[in-house]
């Protein structure tokens, strides 16, 4: 049974590889790659995201300087129209999978509204 279930799962990978919201989005990065600055500065902003998460995740407090640097960069990613392009096409992505995950886990919401 749980073979079947990975199947489909591949099976939903593929499609959402597909999906126009996927396409788009992974044309935005393509474009985005292509600003050198922008890619640069987007790729910042990740790591800094990554490494601030680690450190909320070990139980440790964020200095003013970490959160002043964050902010900073978020605002100098933000200045990119590529960068504005790509969140919104990943947003598009995001609610795909809001929908697939509100699919996939109803049986379990109508167990438990019994």
């Amino acid at each position: 049974m749980a073979t079947d279930i990975l199947a489909d799962a591949k099976q939903m990978a593929t499609g959402l590889q597909e999906s126009a919201e996927f396409k788009a989005l992974s044309d935005a990065y393509e474009t985005m790659k292509q600003n050198q600055t922008a890619f640069e500065t987007f790729k910042q902003f990740q790591t800094m995201q990554m490494n601030l998460q680690q450190k909320q995740m070990q139980g440790q407090d964020l200095t003013e300087d970490e959160m002043n640097q964050a902010r900073d960069l978020a605002s100098s990613v933000g200045n990119f129209e590529e960068v504005k392009t790509l969140m919104q096409k990943e947003e598009a992505v995001n609610n795909l999978l809001n929908d697939l995950n509100n699919v996939i886990t109803k049986p379990i919401q109508d167990l438990y509204r019994d």
